[in-house]
């Protein structure tokens, strides 16, 4: 399907309706995705990106029937990963000496994937592709945002930025645009996105976003990969990324746990109690992470002030889903945000330690040496839990 996007740019991509989980099983696209790409036809004519390898042969067979793949003089390479790239073999079967555009990295991770040498023409920031018509793609790097390959192309005149990953989400939608969707699905999953994937680039993305707004460019759509393309207000969004990637926080304590038999889940909830007492006005969030998506809980823990994590002691530890989930925080490299943790146990008690412990090297700044209890918490251990609640709203 080929739909306008302005003059003589055009959608060719496909929307994924029945996507559920995506990078594997590591992130849940509760309301699927799209994977965009896009054509345009000046004197030149410039395929941007293709589409997911399990859709290579729809994409080729509806690409052909809009345009003659032999009238594409180049192709861009936004960024290597297989949603973006996974077309290529195919469409290279039938254009064979099509020239690609994409950055040096792009290269290793396109002949990594596909193991053909293809005619690639490596770029910089800067540099300039001419389509005609007084038209030119100017091309800007992208790397670790969110890999190493990663650019965006400008196409003059129509002021059009082909964003890739960045400004994206995965909302499967047959509206193109973002002031036609559901706007709390749209920012919901737009948070989703840069908590779970660009948070550990915020310092590269602070920088690069400098970048390009030091370039003076006019900005009319921001053409994402994923999801809707920004034409209302489109620098909305470059604003939100501004703000996501200062160590973002709202007011709002989320309470991440797991546990046994419900003695650690009856402290949260107690917990829960204590810091509502203290601080009506604070939103306060309980998971049961064994029960909870975990990228639904990240995006909480992104937007959060202070994070408290609750385990039972087992094998003189915490319970597997709580140490992954830790190990998760860790690995997005989450900034400006307090924690404790707490926790029954039976017999030995170290889990309040562990999560202590495994937090601060997650880059948490512990606050509290935690609240632990022996056995199922009693009336008065619950209302103790309360007031560690209270103690933690004052923090």
């Amino acid at each position: 399907m080929k739909k306008q996007i302005k003059n003589n740019v055009f959608w060719v991509g496909k929307v994924d309706w029945e996507l559920k989980k995506f990078h594997g099983n590591e992130y849940s696209t509760h309301k699927g995705s799209t994977y965009n790409s896009y054509l345009i036809q000046e004197e030149k004519t410039v395929l941007i990106d293709t589409v997911w390898s399990p859709f290579d042969e729809e994409f080729v067979e509806n690409l052909a029937e809009v345009i003659d793949l032999d009238k594409i003089d180049y192709i861009v390479a936004n960024h290597g990963e297989i949603d973006h790239s996974g077309a290529l073999p195919a469409l290279m079967k039938h254009i064979p000496d099509t020239p690609i555009y994409c950055t040096a990295n792009a290269v290793k991770s396109l002949k990594g994937q596909f193991h053909q040498d293809w005619d690639f023409r490596v770029v910089k920031t800067g540099d300039t592709l001419d389509v005609g018509n007084g038209k030119e793609l100017v091309f800007v790097e992208m790397m670790m945002l969110h890999w190493p390959d990663s650019m965006a192309a400008y196409l003059t005149e129509d002021n059009i930025l082909f964003s890739n990953d960045a400004f994206g989400q995965h909302l499967a939608t047959e509206k193109l645009y973002n002031d036609l969707v559901d706007q709390c699905d749209l920012f919901n999953e737009a948070i989703k996105y840069y908590a779970n994937i660009l948070a550990p680039f915020s310092p590269i993305l602070r920088k690069k976003l400098d970048e390009i707004l030091s370039l003076n460019l006019q900005i009319d759509l921001i053409a994402t990969s994923h999801g809707v393309i920004w034409r209302d207000n489109p620098l909305q969004i470059v604003e939100k990324y501004s703000e996501w990637a200062n160590d973002y926080q709202e007011d709002q304590i989320t309470i991440v746990y797991d546990t046994m038999w419900n003695g650690t889940k009856m402290l949260a909830e107690n917990i829960a109690e204590g810091i509502g007492l203290a601080d009506p006005d604070v939103v306060v969030k309980v998971f049961n992470v064994a029960k909870s998506d975990e990228n639904d809980v990240i995006t909480e823990v992104f937007r959060s002030k202070t994070v408290l994590v609750g385990s039972p002691t087992m094998s003189n530890s915490i319970l597997h889903s709580m140490a992954g989930f830790i190990h998760l925080m860790k690995e997005l490299k989450f900034k400006n945000k307090k924690a404790a943790a707490f926790g029954c146990y039976g017999w030995s008690g170290e889990s309040v330690k562990v999560m202590n412990d495994l937090m601060e090297d997650a880059g948490f700044e512990l606050i509290d040496e935690g609240f632990k209890n022996q056995w199922n918490p009693d009336v008065d251990e619950q209302q103790a839990a309360i007031d560690f609640g209270k103690k933690i709203a004052g923090i």
